[in-house]
């Protein structure tokens, strides 16, 4: 690990391999997503099933070198759609492998790799991910609290969203990925 002076934080890049998810790792995102988000926010296992089976193309992963399990991850589908709605979370069918938007669906970081740039690096791989599968933007949801950390990462907030996934009040953060 690096400390950046200028960014400030740790650096993680070379303890961890970024790549797309397999199959048979549905079930350990499963858990993760069910320790970084509430029940009424978090994926469904039968859901992360079906993105990692179907739309494994835009599931970026974060794998310890040391451990072989998963650090953190973020998830999307790409679309011709530009405004975030709900059924994204759970209709795998709005997947379209030639939309130029992602819409981001988790960003998932352990709490034992928090606070060292982890999320930084899946996003920014994530956009490198992106621009190969010729997709230009990023849209995804936040909560209040969250915006500054995406601000940080290049989003842009396009305040209150129509999304009330989970019961909950969402901001609209969009990114270009060039």
């Amino acid at each position: 690990m690096i400390f950046d002076f200028e960014k400030g934080y740790i650096l993680t890049e070379n303890q961890f391999i970024f790549r797309t998810i397999r199959k048979e790792e549905a079930g350990e995102a499963a858990e993760i997503e069910r320790i970084c988000f509430p029940p009424n926010e978090a994926c469904s296992e039968e859901h992360m099933k079906e993105r990692a089976e179907q739309a494994s193309d835009l599931f970026l992963v974060a794998e310890d070198r040391e451990t072989g399990h998963l650090a953190g991850f973020l998830n999307g589908l790409s679309t011709k759609e530009h405004i975030f709605r709900d059924e994204f979370f759970t209709d795998i069918s709005l997947y379209d492998p030639a939309g130029e938007n992602v819409m981001l669906l988790g960003l998932d970081v352990l709490p034992e790799y928090r606070g060292r740039g982890l999320a930084r690096s899946l996003v920014e791989h994530y956009c490198e991910l992106a621009r190969e599968h010729g997709c230009s933007r990023l849209i995804l949801t936040c909560h209040d609290i969250k915006i500054g950390m995406y601000e940080k990462f290049g989003f842009r907030d396009n305040g209150i969203s129509g999304s009330v996934w989970g019961g909950e009040v969402w901001h609209d953060m969009v990114r270009s990925v060039e």
